[in-house]
């Protein structure tokens, strides 16, 4: 008899300030019984966090008090490349996705697109190891049927 396979468990960690937000992706991530969701209310926190815990990915919102979510995500750069970060964020001006960028993240999401977006973002960075940029995705998607 094959040994039983060990089923794979997301680990996310999601850094926001406000409490209600942390509750509502926490229930969405946990929609799926696949997905483990860990919590840190500001930059810092989520960078100890991250060390303590390795987790798949990491979702951090960008105007948080103690560290940003920008040098949150370059701290976490420097000492755990290999977790993708994920931005998380109520705007999504085009300078702030290409900052996201230039700091390493993997993904820009806005928040009003969590509900039906967040778990693909997930899925994109930690099961295919790709990227997750809506508008970039879009304009590469039109490209390619070209």
């Amino acid at each position: 008899m094959p040994p039983l396979r060990k089923k794979l468990v997301i680990s996310v960690l999601i850094a926001d300030d406000h409490a209600v937000i942390r509750a509502g992706v926490r229930a969405i991530l946990t929609s799926r019984n696949d997905i483990r969701v860990h919590e840190a209310s500001d930059g810092a926190e989520a960078v100890g966090k991250a060390l303590q815990l390795r987790p798949d990915v990491v979702i951090l919102d960008l105007t948080m008090p103690v560290m940003d979510g920008y040098a949150a995500a370059l701290e976490l750069r420097r000492l755990l490349p290999e977790i993708p970060v994920l931005f998380f964020s109520v705007h999504d001006e085009a300078q702030l996705v290409q900052d996201a960028k230039e700091v390493g993240a993997r993904g820009f999401l806005k928040k009003s697109d969590a509900a039906y977006a967040l778990l693909d973002a997930v899925d994109e960075v930690v099961t295919f190891k790709s990227t997750f940029f809506p508008e970039t995705k879009a304009t590469e998607d039109t490209h390619a049927r070209v």
